[in-house]
């Protein structure tokens, strides 16, 4: 059961998140990528408000598999990251968060670029 919430609540973020990245495109034109960064704001504030507002409630936690695995994780899986980050901020734990966030962000520059040159490696051999 776990499984089809968060797979219909991927869907359903994924296709919330291609429309509203493209109509902020259209909107704003393509010279930076203000699509995927409303994208990614928009996701952490939703990540961040549904969680707390949830938090000590009755909700059912399949609530949280719907909405923060399955629709903020296809919306942006930013949100996510956000969303940790701040909690190790919040339990004080400025080493691991830091940590974290400069891991997250370089080593996934990395995988990018890794991801980049292996396909330029296989397409011209």
């Amino acid at each position: 059961m776990g499984a089809l919430l968060v797979f219909t609540g991927a869907g359903i973020g994924g296709v919330a998140r291609y429309a509203l990245g493209t109509w902020v495109q259209q909107l704003v034109g393509s010279g930076f990528p203000w699509g995927t960064l409303t994208i990614n704001i928009t996701g952490s504030i939703a990540l961040g408000f549904l969680y707390s507002f949830l938090e000590g409630t009755i909700a059912a936690p399949e609530w949280r598999l719907f909405i923060g695995i399955g629709f903020c994780g296809g919306y942006t899986t930013f949100s996510a990251f956000s969303y940790e980050s701040i909690r190790l901020l919040q339990d004080g734990d400025w080493g691991r968060a830091t940590t974290y966030v400069l891991a997250s962000v370089l080593l996934s520059l990395g995988g990018v670029f890794l991801g980049l040159r292996i396909a330029t490696v296989l397409r011209s051999a």
